[in-house]
């Protein structure tokens, strides 16, 4: 199957760029990060607090198969309706220390929208373990389940 969300990695870097064309007007790919009962859906997890303001902060747990919990959270910097969220991101109990995200929502025309996420991380080191987990194949069932759920709300 192709992965649809594609994830841009140079070497000896300490970011990524992921970029992904959508099947949605922009406002409803927007709406797919800003709307809890939308992030629950696509994402499978518990939204605690998604505070969509600048020095907002937010708060997912997500339950895994052997019912072990994992908690996520961040600041969010910036968010401008329909085009940014900058935000930081972190997994609690978790080596990696927080990423910072950079995510611009780009109208292609009405029925059409990309997300283009610039990822920073600490270190070149902490990047590449990052991308040694099925970060690539989770994050595009993520999005591809985001395109099924919010496609059904046009």
């Amino acid at each position: 199957m192709e992965m649809k969300t594609k994830v841009h990695v140079e070497e000896g870097k300490q970011e990524l760029l992921i970029s992904r064309e959508f099947d949605l007007p922009i406002h409803l790919l927007f709406k797919a990060y800003e709307e809890p009962e939308i992030v629950e859906q696509w994402m499978g997890t518990k939204v605690i607090k998604l505070e969509n303001k600048k020095h907002g902060s937010w708060q997912f747990i997500t339950t895994d198969p052997m019912g072990n919990k994992h908690g996520f959270h961040g600041t969010i910097h910036a968010f401008i309706p329909d085009e940014k969220i900058t935000r930081t991101f972190e997994m609690e109990n978790a080596d990696f220390g927080p990423q910072l995200e950079f995510l611009e929502f780009e109208e292609i025309d009405d029925k059409t929208s990309k997300l283009t996420m610039h990822v920073i991380f600490r270190s070149v080191e902490i990047r590449d373990e990052i991308l040694k987990l099925p970060f690539r194949q989770g994050i595009n069932m993520a999005h591809n389940r985001l395109q099924e759920i919010v496609k059904k709300l046009t």
